[in-house]
């Protein structure tokens, strides 16, 4: 029997369908110094973004033939190396992108709404400064009839310009493919209308940054960062920007200085270049809409990565 270690957990869907497939799937957390000194005993190693699996991690696991990846990115994995010793590496790039994109519009909505300043306050002081409040979120925004630059046009980004569309927001797309997307607006099932389908060409950086309203971000990390006081001075003045991608993909000191500066408006961050984040000034700038790295983190999201983790995984040893 192949023995598996879900180390940062796995859905009840997911372990339930592995458990039937005849493996056995052990969820008891090992912390990352002691990881090397227990991976031997197992076959399959299932890890999220907290647990690194760098060299000497795969180099522990001698009995190790899979690493699998619950989520998209695999910055924590040192895929090189895996497959120098012919270990399989495995992902899950489709599972969670619709909650994702959500999230990205939660950031938004705050911003345009400013309750990411009011709901810090109102608890605490909403009587004493109740028209104070209301006269700042009175300069709130749609997002009706705004521009989205979205950089990375994967699954996740694919998913934030269908519901940019469905909210009459122009879309601009940046990826490094350089071409045209077709992307197919679905609705509710109950609604009697059909599908239909808009063409969107990919544009230059340079003018997705100058000509969008909000810029949200959706490429894998470990490359460095792509948004930096270069690129943030490049944007429109005042527009916004979200950071539901990677740590480290936007310059966490450059963002909060392009704030102070007045050239950014507001920003979303759900990432963090260190985690838990060290940079205190992205958390005290009162124009940032802040959330702990929960991009993946509903309850559909989870059960979607579980299961499409265990037919992976399954798929694999078939």
């Amino acid at each position: 029997m192949l023995k598996i270690l879900a180390n940062d957990g796995i859905d009840a869907a997911g372990k339930q369908m592995l458990e039937a497939a005849g493996f056995e799937v052990d969820t008891n957390k090992i912390p990352q110094n002691e990881l090397p000194g227990k991976l031997a005993a197992y076959d399959v190693l299932i890890v999220r973004s907290a647990t690194q699996v760098d060299a000497s991690v795969i180099d522990a696991g001698t009995n190790l033939k899979l690493i699998a990846r619950a989520g998209v990115g695999l910055d924590n994995i040192d895929v090189r190396h895996a497959g120098q010793k012919q270990i399989g590496v495995v992902n899950t790039p489709a599972a969670s992108s619709r909650s994702v994109a959500e999230l990205v519009f939660a950031h938004l909505f705050s911003a345009c709404r400013f309750l990411y300043v009011t709901n810090r306050i109102m608890p605490t002081e909403g009587k004493e400064r109740f028209n104070e409040l209301k006269k700042q979120a009175a300069n709130g925004i749609e997002l009706s009839g705004k521009t989205l630059g979205i950089i990375g046009f994967g699954r996740i980004g694919q998913e934030v310009a269908r519901m940019a569309v469905g909210l009459g927001m122009e879309v601009l797309v940046y990826d490094y493919k350089e071409r045209s997307f077709d992307l197919v607006i679905t609705f509710h099932r109950n609604y009697a209308i059909n599908n239909f389908q808009i063409t969107l060409q990919g544009r230059k950086l340079e003018d997705v940054l100058a000509q969008s309203d909000f810029i949200t971000l959706h490429v894998p990390g470990g490359d460095g960062e792509l948004i930096g006081a270069k690129e943030l001075a490049s944007m429109k003045k005042g527009a916004g920007i979200v950071n539901c991608a990677r740590g480290g993909v936007v310059n966490e000191a450059a963002l909060v200085d392009a704030i102070a500066a007045g050239q950014i408006s507001y920003a979303g961050v759900d990432v963090f270049e260190k985690e838990p984040p060290v940079n205190t000034a992205i958390l005290e700038t009162g124009k940032i809409s802040l959330s702990p790295h929960i991009g993946a983190s509903t309850r559909e999201a989870q059960e979607r990565i579980g299961l499409e983790l265990a037919e992976r995984i399954i798929a694999y040893f078939r």
